[in-house]
């Protein structure tokens, strides 16, 4: 937000410079990002002077030129060429002379010199009134009054208007100090505090002169909720045109384009005191009369930027009574607007519900002033005041005058902010103790009322402007803010102690996998956790259990996420399209859902992979990621983070090719799967694509109950290795071969591993062959062979009885 040093000194008379008020409104948490200096001084104004047009020939070898002859003063007439279509014999101008240098505000100049231009000789140049900085105007030469003498110095004609610009970083919390009067205010309390030199000129109570006639605009309100307040008045025999030059400068500083004297007051009255306003031409208005209502779902309405828009139905609209008018604090509508024609206005200044202004704003794709101004909550009591100084205003720039009285619906006045205040949570919030008296003064300085002060506890009154200010810890803030941060004294010690707390653990391990999945050359994805409704209809998610947004972004930005697959779905289409087809991606998130209005919230862990293991290489070939590739990868975190002993299922899902589900007390741990081919399509990918997806809970739950590290000694016994080659049904898995072994001998069977599969038509139909091995050991003596043999015979018994498992030669 932009404040104009000129503008605020308005308001705020102190001897401080510019770089010493910066500092204070940083303190004051009000940061200045920059600061910026715009205006024309009398140095930018030597060489500059008023010259006489004594002849104005046609170039004789340029057709949009034009050779003049200009008197410079005391006798000393010079040839200039001109380009300006509106240069004639007769005018007062400005002219740079020989030697001046122009310069454009934003750093850049360049000097005057002697030229010659198709031929002919000039010696300066006739100007505009964009070049000497006076407005944006640049159709033609500036023409100046007759009365002028030439000769005279241009800085006698056009006064100094330095001015310096303070970029502030406003948070969304302080819409007090949404304008230079409310700056001021905030700036004025941190000076009187720190007992430096400052002034604080308020706004006058303006009285207005209303007629006795009958008011031709009445004014129904037919929404209270959405608007509190709305207040307006008529003028009539208004002269619309261009604003004087001071108040064209004081918008052109803060970054606006000045359009006529109506709209540039109200734009004054915004930026000035903080109150949107809005003009309407008062003869469009149809049937004498203003309706504050929501329109029909479906109306098209044009707004002041010439597009055209279509109305939801739940935004409040200023409406006549035949049309909506305005999108009320949003934006008005081309049809009602103010232009060189208008000769009777109406004047809104109301106060609309911040939260329906937002809701409205985002959904039309507005950020305008107001909008920007109303959704955070403005003034609700400044209103009328706003409205008669803008009325004032508009009279010494634009004549007029009051038909009526002026008109104010504010059924239920909006009351100020009751907080209690303890002394002694003042003193442990900051740190250290501040006088009573000190925080007394704050307290009056940022107009906190005292109703009452009872043993060391203050009942306190917030105006209703300040809507950040709502609690006690946001009074302690604030008290904070002007006393400063800096004259809190630093302790000469401090001692602490870490002690682990809540989540520290699943931190250790979160950051543990991270590391894992690194060293294998994956990166990890940061995906924000909305994403298009589309989704879940394409992955089959039940759309009762979704959490909607109800005030989305966008269309594509509407669903808190069901899943962190489609936005990594996302990513690797992404890098394909970009030539980057080998992805190794991991992402830590929530997803969520609702049932019965019960939301839930699910740490995640997913893992996607596709193309290449890793970039090519001159010393090996190229391996493709596969589901085995990304089980070993799962396998390694189950291992390393002590999640043993998991039961393994198939795993259905229309999105999924197949998948298998890892199973931990009967509850999905983790299940790893290849993406189906129908979703890859849908996301225009067209390689295989492989994804795993772990329940963090149950995974911290896990390794909380096993984190410890547990030692035993070396086996001093060898290990015996015997391997079985299996003819199985193909439906078979080999996650059921091994839970059928191991359970034979738990105390000696240390593993099995499968390493052969074949299934060819060697075989009988429906059949395949697994190759196991299985380790044996003892550890208190050598197994010998009839210890072994029992346990295989009784390995070969169970796998034929469960699995109709046969032995091959």
């Amino acid at each position: 937000m932009k404040i104009s040093h000129q503008w605020l000194s308005d308001f705020l008379k102190t001897d401080l410079s510019v770089e010493k008020i910066s500092a204070v409104l940083t303190d004051i948490g009000l940061e200045v990002e920059g600061t910026e200096q715009s205006g024309i001084s009398k140095e930018d104004l030597e060489g500059f002077v008023v010259g006489k047009v004594l002849t104005c020939e046609k170039h004789p070898n340029a057709d949009k030129l034009k050779v003049t002859s200009v008197d410079l003063g005391n006798g000393n007439i010079q040839q200039i060429v001109c380009g300006a279509p509106n240069v004639a014999a007769g005018q007062n101008v400005p002219v740079a002379t020989v030697g001046t240098v122009i310069k454009d505000g934003k750093g850049n100049s360049f000097t005057i010199k002697k030229a010659k231009l198709r031929g002919e000789e000039s010696n300066g140049m006739i100007c505009s009134k964009k070049e000497l900085r006076v407005s944006e105007d640049n159709s033609g030469i500036w023409v100046m009054d007759e009365s002028l003498e030439a000769g005279t110095p241009l800085s006698d004609v056009i006064e100094s208007n330095i001015d310096y610009t303070y970029e502030i970083g406003l948070t969304p919390n302080r819409a007090d100090a949404m304008s230079h009067y409310g700056v001021a205010r905030d700036v004025y309390a941190a000076l009187k505090s720190k007992k430096l030199n400052a002034e604080f000129t308020d706004l006058e109570e303006n009285t207005i002169t209303e007629s006795k006639d009958e008011n031709p605009i009445s004014v129904k309100v037919e929404d209270a909720e959405l608007c509190p307040r709305y207040s307006g008045i008529y003028l009539k025999n208004i002269t619309v045109k261009d604003s004087p030059l001071w108040l064209q400068t004081r918008l052109k500083a803060l970054g606006l384009t000045p359009k006529n004297n109506i709209v540039d007051a109200t734009n004054y009255v915004l930026h000035g005191l903080g109150q949107p306003m809005h003009s309407f031409d008062a003869d469009k208005i149809e049937g004498g009369s203003i309706i504050v209502k929501k329109a029909e779902k479906n109306t098209k309405f044009t707004t002041l930027d010439e597009v055209e828009r279509e109305l939801n139905g739940e935004e409040l609209m200023i409406c006549d009574v035949q049309k909506p008018l305005c999108i009320a604090g949003v934006m008005g509508g081309l049809n009602s607007s103010v232009s060189a024609d208008t000769k009777n206005v109406f004047l809104e200044s109301a106060y609309f519900n911040p939260v329906s202004v937002r809701k409205t704003a985002k959904y039309h794709a507005i950020n305008s002033d107001s909008s920007f101004r109303f959704e955070r909550g403005i003034d609700p009591n400044f209103s009328v005041r706003a409205l008669k100084y803008a009325v004032k205003l508009i009279q010494e720039i634009a004549g007029g005058e009051v038909v009526g009285s002026l008109s104010d619906f504010y059924p239920v006045p909006i009351k100020p902010f009751e907080v209690i205040l303890k002394y002694r949570n003042v003193d442990r919030i900051l740190g250290e103790r501040i006088h009573r008296e000190k925080i007394k003064e704050i307290l009056e300085l940022l107009e906190i009322k005292i109703i009452s002060e009872k043993d060391d506890i203050l009942e306190l009154e917030v105006p209703a402007y300040r809507v950040d200010v709502q609690r006690e810890i946001d009074v302690i803030e604030d008290i904070l803010r002007i006393y400063g941060y800096n004259n809190i004294q630093l302790k000469e010690k401090v001692s602490t102690s870490i002690v682990p707390g809540e989540g520290f653990l699943n931190q250790k391990v979160t950051e543990g996998i991270s590391d894992l999945l690194t060293a294998h050359g994956f990166n990890e994805a940061m995906n924000i956790s909305i994403y298009k409704e589309d989704y879940n209809t394409w992955f089959g998610f039940n759309e009762e259990q979704s959490v909607k947004l109800i005030n989305s972004l966008s269309k594509d930005l509407s669903v808190m996420r069901r899943s962190l697959l489609p936005s990594l779905l996302e990513n690797i289409d992404y890098n394909v399209k970009r030539k980057n087809p080998n992805i190794k991606l991991f992402e830590f998130g929530k997803s969520y859902s609702k049932e019965n209005d019960t939301y839930t919230e699910v740490p995640t862990l997913s893992i996607i992979v596709s193309g290449d293991v890793r970039d090519e290489n001159w010393s090996e070939k190229s391996t493709q990621v596969s589901f085995f590739y990304l089980k070993g990868i799962v396998q390694q975190i189950l291992e390393r983070f002590k999640a043993n002993d998991l039961e393994t299922n198939e795993l259905k899902a229309d999105y999924y090719n197949y998948a298998l589900d890892f199973l931990l007390n009967k509850k999905s741990l983790v299940h790893i799967a290849e993406i189906s081919n129908s979703i890859l399509k849908k996301f225009d990918i067209n390689q295989p694509v492989y994804y795993a997806e772990f329940n963090m809970n149950l995974f911290f739950e896990n390794y909380e109950q096993n984190k410890g590290v547990k030692f035993k000694n070396l086996p001093k016994f060898p290990e015996v290795r015997r391997d079985l080659a299996l003819l199985l049904n193909k439906e078979t898995s080999y996650a059921e071969v091994k839970n059928t072994v191991l359970p034979c001998d738990e105390t000696h069977i240390k593993s099995v591993n499968l390493f052969d599969v074949y299934e060819g038509d060697k075989l009988p139909k429906g059949k395949k062959s697994y190759a196991i091995s299985i380790k044996l050991q003892d550890e208190s003596k050598t197994m010998n062979d009839k210890q072994i043999d029992s346990i295989m015979n009784k390995i070969i018994k169970e796998l034929s009885n469960k699995l109709n498992a046969e032995l091959r030669n």
